[in-house]
């Protein structure tokens, strides 16, 4: 009997060490859309992005670094996914967890990129990777890639904007 018992908590040892996979929402455009507009004290880092785009994976150190940076402040990152949803389990999961990504993931499944890209900023052609950094007084729109000093240097500049 006691044996048992060794091979159960054993087990169930084994299981708890394992990491669940990272949760991914999927949102569309309609219900995404108000992350763009929030109104409060926090500054936020919208960066939109692929696993299969290049400049985005090389650029996402800076996003992650910056979210280390200001865990203590009031700065929100976000990496808004544009790949396709049913890529979610075979290249994102696998993408978040081999790169150990902390910022918030999220998938925007809405096909119809032509009907809002224009409402995340209308000087955006739609390319990626695109970054919007913005709080309740003003508003950043880069289009390409970002180091870690210009995307500072970005958040930096909005925070001290009255």
């Amino acid at each position: 009997m006691k044996f048992k018992w060794l091979i159960f908590f054993s087990i169930a040892g084994l299981l708890l060490s394992f990491t669940n996979p990272p949760e991914v929402p999927v949102l569309n455009f309609k219900q995404f859309e108000p992350d763009l507009h929030l109104s409060n004290d926090t500054t936020y880092v919208i960066n939109f992005w692929a696993t299969w785009c290049t400049p985005c994976r090389k650029e996402l150190p800076a996003f992650e670094k910056l979210n280390k940076t200001y865990q203590n402040k009031p700065v929100k990152v976000v990496l808004v996914s544009l790949d396709f949803p049913n890529q979610i389990n075979k290249s994102l999961i696998p993408f978040i967890e081999k790169n150990k990504l902390k910022s918030k993931v999220l998938l925007l499944n809405d096909p119809d990129a032509n009907s809002w890209i224009d409402k995340v900023n209308k000087s955006w052609s739609g390319s990626i990777p695109a970054t919007l950094v913005y709080n309740k007084n003003k508003r950043i729109f880069n289009e390409g890639s970002l180091t870690y000093t210009k995307l500072d240097s970005i958040v930096n500049q909005i925070m001290i904007m009255p």
